[in-house]
């Protein structure tokens, strides 16, 4: 052997690529989307955490959830899909879209997907998402989320609800209250 390593001959426009933002940041960049973009692609840093929710009306207290779960690690939120949300509660106020923005704007969240599954099962989002820990609040603690979690060797961690100091208490169901909505 000589100590030499064979390397196949990169396509044209990986080459060009390459060649235009420098070797290093190149390779960089390929690493960073490797282990951010599939689940397992890569050894991480820090604890994944999955959060699921509506985020229909955005709150300080889905922020202060997201602050504290970013305590334990990287927050991966799954926003509930339009069809279930209707079927949980009722017709969204924002699309499912314009949600996953305003939860991926939140500085503690790293990313935010259009969730897979219905009523609370959330078997899909966590075999795509592949967290260390699952967190929820009080008021999403579910049975089925337990199971999924311990069938999936997945630590589940239910938070106190508190808001950050200076703040009042907030849920989705308290302000649709105080809009007649409920």
């Amino acid at each position: 052997s000589t100590g030499k390593v064979k390397v196949k001959p990169m396509p044209g426009w990986i080459h060009w690529l390459a060649t235009a933002v420098g070797t290093a940041t190149f390779v960089a960049s390929v690493r960073a989307v490797s282990s951010a973009g599939v689940p397992d692609g890569g050894k991480r840093e820090r604890k994944r955490v999955f959060i699921s929710g509506c985020f229909d009306l955005l709150h300080s207290g889905h922020v202060a959830c997201f602050k504290e779960a970013s305590e334990l690690g990287e927050v991966w939120v799954s926003v509930g899909n339009d069809a279930n949300v209707t079927q949980l509660k009722q017709a969204p106020m924002f699309p499912e879209k314009e949600r996953v923005y305003m939860v991926s704007a939140i500085k503690w969240v790293t990313k935010a997907f259009v969730a897979k599954g219905m009523g609370h099962d959330q078997s899909a989002d966590l075999d795509f998402a592949k967290p260390d820990i699952y967190f929820v609040n009080q008021d999403g603690d579910q049975p089925i989320k337990r199971e999924q979690c311990k069938q999936r060797g997945i630590e589940y961690r239910v938070s106190i609800r508190t808001p950050d100091s200076g703040m009042d208490q907030r849920s989705s169901t308290s302000i649709k209250a105080a809009l007649g909505q409920t």
